[in-house]
């Protein structure tokens, strides 16, 4: 049987301890640290996975790793979001938050959020916050619920993944989803991060859907638009993590929510990775109550400090 830890050893880091920037050799060994958290370090993962074929320069960002005695205990993704994986129970998990703390100061505030298991942000977070600029929200509140069975209830047979043809119809749901959530505009123009990011999720089949035309006899009558989404916006260690979950406002409460994550939940595990994960804010007990009706359960907490 395959052993994790001795490919954290064959991936020596010729015996030291401490935090350093790993290379495209050590990933293998990052993603065995991953893999003792897989819910936990799904942001990170899905990174990864894409560097152990791709390189770390093709992942987008800088991985950050923690050793004791040349073996990889602890890793942090750098990128637009900083992701720590400390898993629990990880020796010197101080001494390793306090390295990735090091390197950030280093390097400087380049993310747009430190996300993750809530104990793990927070207490990295703690030691950055003295020099690192002001954060502009902190949700250390963010439950953390997994399915990796069936859903409880019968999926919305009209939700169904994006088509690329429909990426104009999509994107302005996108932007709306995320300036109700975070409070700004992603948007950038034709070719930004924002709009590259919906078009790569919707061609990779990650984006959900339900699309309809306004009601017949209305000026608008030819019109389409989203009346419910959802992306999985990280995939790696045997879970994908929903993302962007939205109704617009004048469609909430006719029950769109449940059957539509349903229909995620079973596409997803028919064709994507056999546990669908997610985290919300802990104030929104609607969509909480949402989640659970379906068949999600809480495994832990997430927070996320915002720039």
């Amino acid at each position: 049987m395959h052993n994790p830890l001795m490919t954290l050893r064959r991936t020596t880091l010729d015996g030291r301890s401490g935090g350093r920037v790993l290379r495209d050799v050590d990933v293998a060994a990052a993603l065995a640290v991953c893999a003792q958290d897989p819910v936990g370090s799904v942001l990170a993962s899905t990174r990864l996975e894409h560097a152990a074929t791709a390189g770390l320069r093709s992942a987008g960002g800088q991985l950050w790793g923690f050793a004791r005695d040349g073996v990889l205990v602890a890793v942090c993704w750098a990128g637009a979001n900083l992701v720590p994986v400390v898993p629990e129970g990880a020796p010197q998990a101080l001494d390793a938050l306090d390295a990735f703390a090091a390197l950030g100061r280093t390097a400087g505030r380049r993310c747009s959020s430190i996300v993750g298991p809530a104990d793990v942000v927070l207490a990295l977070w703690s030691r950055l916050r003295p020099v690192w600029p002001a954060a502009r929200e902190v949700r250390d509140d963010q439950p953390s619920m997994v399915i990796d069975h069936d859903p409880l209830i019968a999926p919305d047979p009209q939700v169904r993944r994006s088509r690329p043809e429909e990426y104009d119809v999509v994107l302005p749901a996108c932007i709306r989803m995320f300036t109700e959530e975070v409070g700004y505009s992603p948007a950038s123009g034709p070719g930004g991060p924002y709009e590259l990011r919906v078009r790569s999720l919707v061609a990779q089949g990650r984006s959900f859907v339900r699309i309809e035309r306004a009601d017949p006899g209305t000026p608008d009558a030819r019109t389409q638009r989203v009346v419910f989404k959802a992306e999985l916006g990280a995939v790696g260690g045997g879970v994908a993590q929903v993302q962007g979950v939205w109704v617009p406002p004048d469609r909430r409460g006719e029950g769109l929510s449940e059957p539509g994550m349903a229909a995620v939940v079973a596409a997803t595990r028919r064709d994507v990775a056999p546990v669908v994960s997610l985290y919300a804010n802990g104030y929104n007990t609607r969509a909480l109550a949402a989640y659970r009706a379906v068949g999600f359960r809480r495994v832990g907490t997430y927070a996320t400090v915002l720039f």
